[in-house]
């Protein structure tokens, strides 16, 4: 067979970029192995990033409370020194064994890379964003219809309607209603009742803006969209009192929440039991050797869906790979409170540490 020149040639590719998936460039980097990481999201955060970035988690090592984001926000600088590849809004589509035992990982938007192991970190699936089902309004997605947010600042000066009722969408409410520089011309929550499935505090925080006059809060539902040539001008919004109205908009923000699907996963033909991939508790390896599954996607006796089990299997997974992708490199079991190496892999200064 023609050697593949079309694809990224990679130690290690790590589908999903959550908590899990982003330790284990941390572990495989401690090991002197670069990682790929791919997500299906714009951004780094999987789960936490994308449900509940405000949200209190109380079970992480040393750390007796943080954010979602403040997790995501710790290990993006925890990998730094590492360099990892992100290859962010892409979608694995195949993953497929090669002639020298190598992986051919391919996505929807046609990157290629051909990898000695791969890690799926993926959660329960891959985290695709819920679509409005109006007829027509997906012509505008990424110019003026959005599912996340990559760049604050450019709805500065615009009308932003935001649509949902839940923590994201309240939280980013309330982040462009209170912005003092680049602020958009306008904030508009449009949720389909008065109650909100969201933190008390940002309820409240919402309210209060709006009584300021620093918002607005439309009750009601997409009902279809107006439109001026290729621009998306305004919302047609259906009241309780199944009167519509427009509301006009320039940009347009939909939280409606994230689906997980397992998608082509299943397709890969690695031992599933219930919708998730089995492992052993040795390596986190699947059926398949050099490709391993750790994070909510795997199974095994006594698991427990918690991140720091996440993290712990990121940590066997790592040393089971390296024996694989650098079988006569000999790296002895060191610690990082003591090893030069791993503190000059680390940028640290162990005389003077960070």
């Amino acid at each position: 067979m023609t050697p593949d020149t079309t694809a990224i040639e990679a130690d290690a590719v790590i589908i999903g970029a959550g908590p899990v998936g982003l330790f284990a460039v941390f572990e495989l980097g401690l090991l002197e192995i670069d990682a790929h990481v791919i997500d299906a999201l714009p951004q780094p955060g999987g789960q936490p990033g994308e449900l509940y970035p405000g949200k209190p988690i109380y079970d992480i090592p040393g750390i007796p409370v943080c954010s979602g984001q403040q997790l995501i926000d710790g290990l993006m600088r925890q990998i730094a020194p590492f360099q990892p590849r992100l290859h962010l809004g892409h979608q694995v589509s195949t993953l497929q064994q090669q002639d020298d035992g190598r992986f051919l990982v391919e996505t929807h938007k046609g990157l290629r890379l051909r990898a000695k192991t791969v890690f799926i970190a993926a959660g329960v699936g891959a985290f695709v964003p819920k679509r409005l089902t109006t007829p027509g309004i997906d012509a505008f997605e990424d110019r003026q219809l959005f599912y996340s947010v990559a760049d604050a600042a450019r709805f500065a000066g615009q009308r932003l309607v935001i649509v949902g009722g839940g923590d994201s969408a309240l939280d980013w409410a309330i982040h462009f209603a209170t912005q003092a520089d680049q602020a958009p011309a306008s904030v508009t929550l449009l949720h389909r009742r008065d109650g909100f499935q969201a933190a008390p505090a940002s309820v409240a925080r919402l309210r209060a803006l709006c009584e300021a006059g620093q918002m607005r809060l439309v009750i009601g539902q997409v009902d279809g969209f107006e439109q001026q040539g290729e621009r998306l001008t305004a919302l047609q919004v259906m009241g309780p009192d199944g009167e519509t109205q427009p509301l006009p908009l320039d940009a347009l923000l939909v939280f409606h929440g994230m689906s997980p699907k397992l998608g082509p996963i299943a397709d890969w033909q690695l031992a599933l039991e219930r919708r998730q991939l089995v492992v052993d508790t040795e390596k986190f390896q699947t059926s398949e050797p050099g490709i391993f599954a750790i994070g909510d996607i795997n199974t095994y006796p006594g698991k427990r869906k918690l991140i720091l089990c996440g993290f712990h299997e990121a940590t066997l997974a790592a040393y089971a790979a390296q024996a694989l992708i650098a079988p006569d490199k000999n790296l002895p079991f060191q610690y990082t409170t003591s090893s030069t190496r791993l503190q000059r892999l680390l940028n640290v200064d162990s005389a003077n540490p960070r």
